[in-house]
């Protein structure tokens, strides 16, 4: 019995993790398993299955380019595990993506919004899809050293480039906070330069990976040397209000392993007891970086690649603490995805042989398209969910999240008489052959109320005019039951064209009975302004018989709201309703 505004939503329910897991390792597993099968008849019917792997581009893949490929593989395969965390569901979007919209663009704000309401329309199904898409193009870049491999680096690009505008923001890049410390320029962006190199050709990728990529690091580390010494970006201060001891600070809340959390304590504490000291320290540490990176392709120097790849490990632990604790954590954060990219691009591996094959030929090729297959059917899997998603109405997942699930019944439903908005006799099912969509609202009310009239509106206008839907509201106020109140009401919130919609009220010693009957709690006293009560909706099928009870503790938010519609019509589907 709702008595207030609804409480937040746990991204762990229990009724959403279920239905999460029964997705992602049932139904998707069994999908991914027929798919496979079919790519891997087709590889066998072509006799591919013995030819795999075994181009002679990919036999001499350079070694550089087999390091790249690993590297990306392992990351993109460790970001798809992350994804199997039961909060993504109802956490993804409101919980990481939302916080990022602050001092974005108008633009891209108005683009992440609509990505935002993407994945609260459908949030099982994007969620069971991006776990399966990134653990398959991690496997495919993982065992492909050729034209699948190339293809996933493809893939991999475009995703990636995705994820970075609409799921990161652009990487905080037009935010006055950002640093590279923090996740700037956003870890994805490093997806999509990997994986445009692993979609090239193959030649002469050696030494053109490593003078472009590091002179690229090269950029990027001078800028976010630039960012370090901006005051407005907190690092010169001193104490708690050290931009890096406050984060150290709220990182350490999140449960994760002893000593890692001391180890970021620490590192906050020192921070904050050195002030502007430690932040030049950083910044000599990006300027040293910067220079040697960009030289590093021409000279041969090994150094600047260390000395990159340490600091960014060590930083990784302290400035983002490992970054995959919380529950929600999405990917390795920047630092790690920069390192692999240096480590990749050093000049020490350009002129070096391939990496040996240790397996036989033979065992390379069938495991390898063995694999291959079933890394292709999780893609192929993920991509035709999620746009088959994008086509379809809005999932009830936040609805039940919110609510619970619907109570089914079989019961004969307590018929009553009361009058209409019209000033007229209704009583329950006197029109033969229609279902009946009940609640109670109260003609006062400014809270509840109307957003549960909004949700019989929305209801009303996507079933059509030509429907047999009755849509009733009975009044739940003891003191203010009259038909000015009903229509007042039904004005305010502009229910005056709503067909077959009736706001029936009377007196006291009627109301009453039926909202008893209905198992509907109402409490007011003379001075209040509008009463609390039950919220709950009834569906009653033509014979009258009660067929669901349904909680419905409103929200006002756009995702429930499109939740709480397609949870109503589909219950009224299940309750034998055709579509009109």
């Amino acid at each position: 019995m709702p008595m207030g505004n609804p409480s937040p939503i746990d991204l762990t329910n229990p009724l959403v993790v279920a239905l999460f897991r029964h997705s992602i390792y049932v139904t998707g597993v069994l999908w991914i398993i027929a798919i496979a099968l079919v790519l891997l008849l087709g590889a066998v019917l072509l006799g591919r299955v013995g030819t795999f792997n075994l181009s002679l581009a990919g036999l001499n893949e350079a070694r550089n380019r087999s390091y790249l490929r690993m590297a990306f593989g392992a990351i993109w395969l460790i970001d798809g595990i992350l994804q199997f965390q039961v909060s993504m569901p109802l956490g993804l979007a409101n919980n990481v993506v939302a916080p990022m919209t602050s001092g974005t663009p108008h633009w891209l704000h108005l683009l992440m919004n609509d990505g935002i309401g993407v994945w609260n329309n459908h949030p099982i199904t994007l969620a069971v899809g991006t776990a399966w898409i990134q653990v398959g193009l991690g496997i495919l870049l993982l065992v492909s050293n050729s034209t699948v491999g190339r293809f996933a680096g493809a893939a991999s690009a475009g995703w990636a480039a995705m994820i970075w505008l609409i799921g990161n923001g652009a990487g905080g890049i037009f935010q006055s906070s950002s640093s590279i410390l923090f996740g700037w320029p956003g870890a994805t962006l490093f997806y999509v330069v990997a994986g445009v190199w692993l979609a090239m050709s193959p030649t002469s990728f050696p030494e053109k990976f490593s003078r472009y990529t590091l002179r690229g690091l090269s950029v990027i580390v001078g800028i976010a040397a630039v960012l370090q010494v901006l005051p407005s970006r907190g690092f010169w201060h001193g104490g708690n209000s050290n931009a890096l001891t406050a984060m150290t600070r709220s990182m350490t809340q999140t449960p994760q392993p002893q000593l890692l959390a001391e180890i970021v304590r620490r590192g906050g504490d020192i921070a904050g007891s050195m002030g502007g000291g430690f932040n030049i320290v950083i910044i000599l540490w990006l300027l040293v970086c910067a220079v040697g990176l960009w030289m590093a392709s021409q000279r041969g120097w090994r150094w600047p690649v260390w000395a990159f790849v340490v600091g960014c490990v060590i930083f990784w632990l302290v400035s983002e603490d490992g970054a995959v604790y919380g529950g929600l954590a999405t990917d390795l954060n920047s630092l790690i995805p920069m390192a692999a990219l240096a480590w990749a691009a050093a000049p020490q591996h350009v002129r070096r042989e391939p990496l040996p094959r240790r397996l036989p030929r033979e065992m390379r090729s069938s495991s390898g398209s063995v694999l291959a297959s079933f890394a292709g059917a999780m893609v192929i899997f993920s991509i035709a969910s999620m746009g088959l998603a994008t086509l379809s109405s809005s999932e009830s997942t936040f609805f039940v999240a919110q609510n619970g699930s619907a109570v089914e019944a079989n019961t004969v439903a307590p018929k009553f008489t009361l009058t209409d908005q019209f000033d007229k006799s209704y009583t329950l099912g006197e029109h033969a052959n229609r279902y009946t969509l009940l609640t109670f609202l109260d003609p006062t009310c400014w809270t509840d109320c109307p957003l549960l009239a909004q949700q019989l509106g929305r209801v009303r206008e996507e079933l059509g005019p030509s429907a047999k839907v009755d849509i009733v509201a009975v009044a739940a106020d003891p003191y203010h039951e009259t038909l000015a109140y009903v229509n007042h009401f039904i004005a305010t919130h502009h229910m005056k064209s709503e067909q077959n919609f009736y706001f029936v009220t009377g007196k006291l010693a009627v109301t009453r009975p039926v909202w008893n009957s209905y198992g509907i709690t109402v409490e007011m006293k003379p001075t209040d302004k509008m009463s609390i009560h039950s919220d709950y909706m009834f569906i009653i099928n033509p014979k009258g018989r009660l067929k669901w009870i349904i909680p419905d503790d409103p929200a006002h938010s756009w995702a429930i709201e499109n939740s709480s519609e397609s949870e109503l019509l589909n219950l009224l589907h299940q309750s034998g309703l055709a579509s009109s």
